[in-house]
């Protein structure tokens, strides 16, 4: 049930969650455009430190039922405006990412917005065409995660899509 999804400022009580979060290896495969060592504390607390300190990165933790469930976020990726996000493997399946994604994009209203899913990650595929995502091309690149080149598809959300169709 995804009654109970909501979306707050992230703070940094959150970071051990999303880290464990990041950890777990089936979620790194499906994402496949991750961190080179998942494991790597150090790396990590930079990242979000970076994130953190910067006022033009949105960013928001989903909370199911009050507790961490993950997070979203936009930022910058190759001079244009995107969304990422991850969720704990304990929420997979519920529509937790779909309503968070759906509410994420009811408060950041500028558009055009970009996302990329692996082409063989059909949940995040799904996730993010309810939203209103279309897909607008595809690309190769080398996926952390996998240590190969993945082919990826390459969405856009414009000014007159809507979410969750």
């Amino acid at each position: 049930m995804t009654s109970d999804v909501v979306l707050r400022d992230v703070t940094e009580d959150d970071l051990p969650i999303f880290f464990e979060y990041q950890l777990d290896a089936a979620a790194n495969h499906m994402v496949a455009f991750t961190v080179k060592d998942p494991a790597d504390r150090e790396a990590f607390a930079a990242k979000w430190a970076r994130i953190l300190g910067d006022a033009a990165i949105v960013k928001k933790t989903i909370l199911v039922g009050g507790q961490v469930a993950g997070n979203v976020v936009r930022f910058e990726q190759c001079g244009k405006p995107s969304v990422g996000y991850w969720v704990g493997k304990q929420y997979w399946g519920r529509g937790v990412a779909t309503k968070a994604l759906a509410e994420f994009l009811r408060h950041v209203t500028a558009r055009p917005l970009y996302a990329r899913a692996a082409k063989d990650n059909q949940a995040s595929l799904r996730v993010l065409e309810k939203c209103g995502f279309t897909i607008c091309g595809e690309a190769k690149e080398f996926a952390n995660a996998r240590g190969a080149e993945v082919e990826a598809w390459l969405l856009v959300l414009r000014a007159n899509d809507s979410a969750e169709r």
